[in-house]
């Protein structure tokens, strides 16, 4: 008891409260975790959920490697900016679909330059023998167009489209974690719900091959200022 309250000293009433309610450690199916994660005193803005599953992978083996994108039922609150490489007869369609730049050599000059106002890129596969000069610019920022994500695909305007609207990607850490956004307080619990069984469900059906033994170790949500709840995943 005295460790855990040198630990809160300094921390808000809110912060205190939220700790003290923090004593139910057993996993909780999705609705009830939702529901349990309720009962934290609310901070002042709409919070972010976020869920962490910690995985019994091989972090450094590379059949084991875990990333992906994810496209949320119920969505995820939040919208990207999103830039297309593409040839000029999907330009068009990529602008359409909400790209904020669009180009070739063009858009690899400006990124070169130092311009960086996005959070996804997409390319077509024919661009990438020139997207590959940003690798070193793009690769530290976990934003070079990928297969394994949607990036790269011969469909660049309905990758654009998905990740305007919301569409997460996912990759371990070193550690063998995956974390991820699954909506906002503001969702109700059944749309909170149904987004965190949707990522469950998809995390099983990821599992490599080559790994053994207990695959999911833990799962936990929590807001952005909350102390988590344990998922039976």
């Amino acid at each position: 008891m005295a460790t855990k309250e040198i630990t809160l000293l300094g921390h808000s009433k809110r912060v205190r409260a939220n700790f003290a309610l923090n004593t139910k450690r057993e996993a909780l199916a999705p609705a009830a975790a939702i529901k349990e994660l309720r009962k934290y005193k609310a901070a002042k803005f709409d919070q972010t959920v976020n869920v962490v599953v910690h995985l019994g992978i091989d972090p450094k083996a590379a059949d084991q490697a875990m990333r992906g994108a994810i496209s949320f039922p119920k969505g995820v609150g939040k919208t990207a900016k999103v830039i297309c490489f593409c040839n000029s007869d999907k330009a068009a369609a990529a602008r359409d679909a909400g790209a904020i730049e669009v180009g070739g050599e063009d858009l690899v000059a400006k990124i070169e330059g130092g311009w960086s106002d996005f959070e996804v890129a997409v390319a077509s596969p024919d661009m990438m023998r020139i997207v590959s000069r940003l690798g070193k610019v793009l690769g530290p920022k976990g934003l070079m167009p990928s297969p394994k994500a949607g990036t790269v695909t011969p469909d660049v305007a309905t990758a654009v489209r998905e990740y305007v609207a919301g569409k997460v990607e996912y990759r371990n850490d070193d550690a063998g974690n995956i974390h991820c956004i699954i909506g906002k307080m503001s969702f109700s619990d059944e749309d909170l719900s149904s987004n965190l069984e949707h990522f469950i469900a998809l995390i099983h059906k990821s599992k490599p091959a080559s790994s053994k033994g207990v695959y999911v170790k833990k799962c936990a949500i929590s807001a952005s200022m909350s102390p988590s709840v344990i998922v039976n995943a």
